[in-house]
């Protein structure tokens, strides 16, 4: 097998026709004006950082930060405390607004979830905006179960948390950037890689979804193709979800980028942080490219479990969004327009026709477990090195032999650097399938994402098995069913 064609961009597929939203010039950092206790204005990296050092400096007057997009402003909550550490904060340039629930009160209620609330289809997620817990149930938590979780909301009180239905169902989504498949009993399983990195003892390597490793552990490029790389660490469920794959041939290029399609890229620079507010985009291999904001942070989701009946797979720690996302995607990149890779595609509910909640898996926490760095040698946890010594989009393999079965990763040329925004939006689809020639936007997904009439045994708890054509319409005949998580 050609090295080129292992060389799979980390990110996926594009959905190339839909709407900008973001200008280049939306990032540029200013100081504020001449008024120092004036909140600056900021990009959200920047916002990130001063959130961390003002925690570090309020300490637990500190009550969670979020990123307003419209005013470009972090914005800082605060309760009784030392009115010259606020001060302090609002001449760092944070819009300090005080609230009445505490860090230290949202956790002990968050704990307090956990011992009442643990029901399959329920997540929750400190909400800075509110000074919530925000709950959220999906469509399976009916009956006695709803009643368990309303009754645990209730008794916080009414100015500790909130609770609102989802209409789709919490599950994972195996499936995300470019599409990488495994052989298992009954089938394939199709997942997504999210980014590559460079693994602890120098070998090319990637990172997928925790639920895509415990799944399978031999993966492929191609549906029955032969395995490129084998899982090394998997997570999940428990404290995060995400995989460490390596490449099998030590050779292997790994490119420190995101292909968004038509020969375009986003080259990842560092690994960061998610801010609540900020404007984020997500490849996947099933649905292509979608923006959305990031609505909550170390959220705890409960996952039907897939071997029990009655179990649930908790996963804590994740990134909460309103990014749509459907089966396919799981382990897809989440990044910012500059280069910021955030997170790994966990699960959610909806689809990217109506809508829903995904939740995705930070990227810095499943560096620093697994010892990764982030491309070839680049950016780990807690290294944040700016990306230029990173392999270049132009030689890299182009979409034409990157993946196959109709996978084609949008242009036979990777080179060029993309603006994400101007390929990304909720309604169209076209391009997910896109042809490997670059001159076409690829056949038309129409949101649905993939077939759903295969016959082999669902492991993610998606359902039934999924056309692993790349095109997304197509019709499965049965005899090889892929399962899309």
């Amino acid at each position: 097998m050609p090295k080129r064609k292992a060389a799979i961009a980390a990110g996926g597929v594009a959905a190339l026709g839909a709407a900008a939203i973001l200008l280049p010039n939306a990032n540029a950092s200013q100081d504020g004006g001449a008024n120092a206790a004036a909140p600056k204005t900021l990009k959200a990296t920047d916002a990130s950082d001063l959130a961390a050092k003002l925690q570090g400096l309020l300490g637990d007057t500190f009550a969670g930060s979020y990123y307003d997009s419209g005013k470009q402003q972090l914005v800082v909550n605060v309760v009784s405390g030392d009115n010259n550490l606020i001060v302090q904060a609002k001449k760092a340039g944070a819009a300090v607004r005080k609230v009445e629930n505490s860090t230290a009160e949202l956790k002990a209620a968050a704990q307090t979830l956990k011992s009442k609330a643990t029901v399959p289809g329920t997540s929750w997620a400190v909400d800075p905006r509110t000074n919530k817990i925000q709950v959220t149930a999906d469509s399976t938590v009916t009956g006695a179960k709803w009643d368990r979780v309303e009754s645990a909301v209730q008794d916080l009180g009414s100015g500790m948390a909130t609770v609102k239905k989802s209409s789709g169902k919490f599950k994972p989504l195996v499936s995300g950037g470019d599409a990488i498949f495994s052989q298992v009993q009954g089938g394939n399983v199709r997942c997504s890689l999210g980014f590559n990195v460079t693994a602890s003892d120098g070998s090319p390597a990637f990172l997928t979804a925790g639920h895509c490793g415990v799944a399978a552990k031999d993966w492929s490029d191609s549906q029955n193709g032969q395995p490129i790389a084998t899982v090394d660490q998997a997570t999940f469920p428990g404290e995060g979800d995400f995989s460490l794959v390596k490449y099998n041939d030590a050779t292997t290029q790994a490119p420190s980028e995101v292909n968004v399609g038509n020969g375009q890229t986003v080259q990842i620079n560092q690994a960061a942080d998610a801010t609540v507010g900020e404007t984020v985009f997500r490849m996947g291999s099933t649905t292509g490219l979608h923006n959305g904001q990031v609505t909550g942070l170390d959220a705890t989701v409960n996952f039907q479990s897939e071997t029990d009946p009655n179990g649930v797979d908790t996963v804590t720690g994740l990134i909460q969004t309103n990014v749509c996302a459907e089966a396919g995607d799981s382990g897809g990149s989440l990044f910012t327009q500059d280069g910021n890779a955030l997170g790994l595609t966990s699960g959610g509910s909806g689809d990217c026709t109506s809508g829903g909640e995904t939740f995705f898996q930070p990227v810095t926490k499943a560096l620093q477990a697994t010892g990764a760095t982030l491309g070839a040698g680049g950016n780990g946890a807690g290294d944040q090195a700016g990306g230029g010594d990173q392999a270049g989009g132009g030689d890299q393999a182009g979409g034409g032999d990157a993946v196959g079965g109709g996978d084609a990763v949008g242009g036979g040329d990777a080179s060029g650097t993309a603006d994400p925004s101007a390929g990304a939006g909720a309604g169209d689809q076209s391009g997910a399938g896109a042809d490997p020639s670059g001159t076409g936007t690829g056949a038309d997904q129409s949101g649905t994402g993939a077939d759903q009439s295969g016959a082999g045994a669902d492991q993610s708890g998606t359902g039934t098995g999924a056309d692993p054509s790349g095109a997304g319409t197509g019709t499965d005949d049965g005899s090889a069913a892929t399962e899309n998580h």
